[in-house]
């Protein structure tokens, strides 16, 4: 590691000579230890010099990746504590509702899902505001895949209903949904736009504290912007 170490800090390579040098190794133990590293990919050799290899690329990648799943799910944690909600976030990707992250507590427990998410997008908060950020043609292709089925006495009825409402969605307003998905639960989704990904932050609140979900929704917003310069590029996960 010491060596792989070393090896980062020199952008245009370094020779074995100095690399052993520098981590306090024996020059036959380091260069015993450069030529596992080339053979398993770690580093490769050109003229002498030792540069770090796709593997090691590869690690690195990952790990930035959860660097900024963390950020994402500690600020999901933050909101949860701070407005005493479960905090979800999902993103439209390659045609499916992805619910990437959820944040609850024993005493704010999240919606359980039993029905799968991806099947009903139009009878949830996280799905519907992820339609109203597709075009016509996106949500024409996900209703035909997923077609409108009723789930609780509240759900929207047929496709037509459901696209008149997302077409009257304000572009960047919270889509609010009462017991649509799961009786007893109502829910909020906030979108956010970061390039030309459809994603979303979302709460859930029991239906008996439905007088609480537009002050909880309107200080999740308030949440998002103030930190919306960070997760812009941590919610591209």
């Amino acid at each position: 590691m010491r060596l792989l170490e070393s090896v980062a800090e020199h952008e245009h390579g370094a020779p074995a000579k100095q690399l052993a040098r520098e981590t306090g190794l024996a020059l036959p133990t380091a260069y015993h230890l450069l030529r596992t590293l080339v053979h398993e990919g770690y580093l490769r050799r050109d003229k002498g010099l030792f540069f770090l290899g796709e593997a090691a690329e590869r690690l690195s990648s990952s790990g930035a990746e959860q660097k900024r799943r963390s950020t994402v799910v500690d600020a999901l944690a933050h909101w949860r504590d701070l407005i005493g909600v479960p905090v979800y976030y999902a993103q439209y990707r390659d045609g499916e509702i992805e619910v990437l992250c959820v944040s609850d507590s024993p005493g704010n427990p999240a919606v359980e899902e039993w029905a799968d998410f991806r099947e009903t997008g139009h009878a949830h908060a996280i799905g519907q505001c992820l339609l109203a950020q597709l075009d016509d043609e996106g949500r024409r292709d996900h209703l035909d895949r997923y077609p409108v089925r009723s789930i609780t006495p509240y759900t929207v009825r047929d496709d037509h209903s459901l696209l008149r409402r997302l077409e009257r969605t304000a572009r960047m307003g919270p889509v609010i949904e009462r017991q649509e998905y799961a009786l007893g639960t109502v829910c909020a989704a906030i979108p956010i736009t970061v390039g030309n990904a459809a994603s979303t932050m979302a709460i859930s609140l029991p239906a008996h504290q439905a007088d609480r979900l537009v002050a909880a929704t309107q200080q999740l917003q308030e949440e998002i912007g103030r930190l919306m310069g960070s997760l812009a590029i941590s919610i591209s996960i």
